[in-house]
């Protein structure tokens, strides 16, 4: 439950924040246009909501709305100056907007407020057909305050707000965190003993101890972005026994066959990982491998005779081993042989020692060791720092790259298997990480950010790329849609976006259940 609690606040903070973002950029460009913006909502508030407040007017939860009474201080003064409201000047009096006189106020004229459901959040724009659907308004003659009496590249920009908005906070939080933490990562071609893949990687043609070097000729510098590059690319080259370049070609729907064999555990990694030696960390008093003499420091190369040249190959082997054992001796626990090898003396780094080591595996196949993980122990890491100027040019590449990864992974969707990998909020929530971590929230909030930019610029009626499409229409023909057209294709697009709502957390409604 506390896992679960962790992931889901992550979830809402992020949607939240990107939330606000987006309608922030369309209500920045509305307010600069002089267009009124009456409702800037976080979440959806059909019948009620949690929480509204127009500055200086009222506020309310839950549906209550209280009046917020501005007393002056002296009833002669023609500037009609107003005081702060005091708590004694609230009262449960509900009131009517009235129009004022004064001008108009970047912030003050519009209420803002709290949904309950946390499916999104909207800015409702004077004058304009959106998911309000107010066609009140529209009956009214056209004020000249309203989104609809604006020239078209204005209302084309008060569109567009949100998606740049979100863009630009991508772009802001990859260069940040850039600044606070660098960058360090072992490039492929420094990792002396290649990659272990995955046994569908290994079925159109890497082999393990590959070094990726190129894909589709771009060559793969951070490994962070290196996977999604190969598997966008028609070919990859590899650097097979430290002298032989081999291209492979990549599947058009290679991504999915992976996503099914990690649903199907065939294997603990996703298509590739660092090949690292199997190095002990820690030796746990009391346990098998204290007992016969390993120690902090031996490198692992054989069990039984079998060569386990990296770690995942040694976990295999321990595993297969171990039960091949336990079978014929009829027991839940194992006896083995490890082949170590052992510095036998710290000042000469070429002095090693291989020994042959029986040793006791409990049940569970465990005999009490830690292993090291860590790349940057076995291989020489690059490590890169950046100044506030540098890191915004970075910030840049990086919401590019992850802006264009993106848009290529989305053609796939069309297919059969990429309907099947459709998730909703359940999928979402699952790729934060199960301890908070700023770092880790804060990158997946940016690719989040990109993800909400791409989907809502899509020429979809009701998303801002519905609005988009019509305007263009506007400017090219030089005649608007009519009212009904629009007020019937923002109901179809409603109608699609609901559909695909419920489908795509339908879809991890089913998968919890398999």
């Amino acid at each position: 439950m506390d896992v679960f609690l962790i992931k889901a606040t992550q979830l809402i903070l992020a949607l939240a924040f990107l939330i606000i973002i987006h309608e922030f950029g369309h209500f920045f460009f509305a307010r600069i246009f002089g267009t009124k913006v009456e409702k800037f909502y976080i979440f959806f508030d059909p019948f009620t909501e949690i929480f509204k407040w127009k500055p200086g007017k009222y506020f309310g939860f839950f549906g209550s709305h209280h009046e917020i009474k501005k007393n002056n201080t002296n009833s002669n003064d023609t500037q009609g100056s107003d005081n702060i409201a005091t708590a004694a000047d609230v009262t449960a009096t509900e009131i009517t907007d009235k129009p004022s006189k004064k001008k108009s106020s970047f912030w003050g004229d519009t209420e803002y407020g709290i949904g309950w459901i946390p499916l999104g959040g909207y800015c409702r724009i004077a004058g304009m057909i959106d998911e309000s659907m107010d066609t009140e308004q529209m009956k009214q003659p056209v004020q000249d305050w309203e989104f609809r009496a604006k020239p078209a590249w204005q209302r084309l920009l008060i569109m567009i707000g949100g998606v740049l908005f979100n863009f630009l906070l991508a772009i802001l939080i990859y260069a940040g965190i850039v600044y606070a933490t660098g960058e360090k990562y072992v490039p492929f071609r420094n990792a002396q003993l290649g990659m272990t893949y995955s046994p569908a990687a290994h079925e159109i043609g890497f082999k393990d101890g590959d070094i990726p070097l190129y894909a589709d000729g771009k060559e793969l510098n951070y490994p962070a972005d290196a996977i999604m590059d190969m598997l966008q690319a028609r070919k990859v080259t590899v650097l097979r026994n430290g002298k032989d370049t081999v291209n492979i070609s990549i599947p058009e729907k290679f991504i999915f066959t992976l996503e099914e064999e990690q649903k199907e555990g065939k294997t603990p990694f996703h298509f590739m990982t660092y090949r690292l030696p199997t190095r002990i960390t820690q030796v746990m008093n009391g346990e098998g491998a204290a007992k016969a003499g390993i120690l902090s420091g031996d490198e692992i190369i054989a069990i039984d005779s079998i060569p386990t040249p990296s770690l995942f190959e040694f976990q295999e082997t321990l595993a297969s081993e171990a039960n091949r054992v336990k079978k014929s001796t009829n027991s839940k626990e194992a006896d083995v042989t490890l082949t170590v090898v052992r510095d036998n003396d710290a000042s000469k780094a070429t002095a090693k020692d291989t020994l042959q080591i029986p040793v006791h595996l409990s049940e569970g196949n465990k005999m009490g060791v830690g292993l090291e993980v860590d790349i940057t122990k076995f291989y020489p890491a690059e490590e890169k720092h950046y100044s506030l100027f540098a890191a915004i040019p970075r910030g840049v590449e990086m919401g590019t790259d992850k802006l264009t990864a993106y848009a290529k992974s989305m053609k796939l969707v069309a297919t059969k298997e990429g309907a099947k990998s459709i998730g909703g909020f359940g999928s979402i929530g699952a790729i934060f990480p199960e301890k908070w971590d700023w770092i880790a929230f804060w990158n997946i909030a940016a690719f989040l950010s990109v993800a909400l930019a791409f989907m809502n610029i899509l020429p979809i009626p009701a998303l801002d790329g519905g609005h988009v499409l019509f305007l263009l229409y506007e400017i090219i023909f030089r005649r608007k849609p009519s009212e009904k057209f629009m007020e019937r294709a923002q109901m179809v697009g409603m109608a699609i976006l609901l559909l695909l709502l419920i489908y795509a957390n339908g879809m991890d409604i089913i998968r919890l259940f398999k």
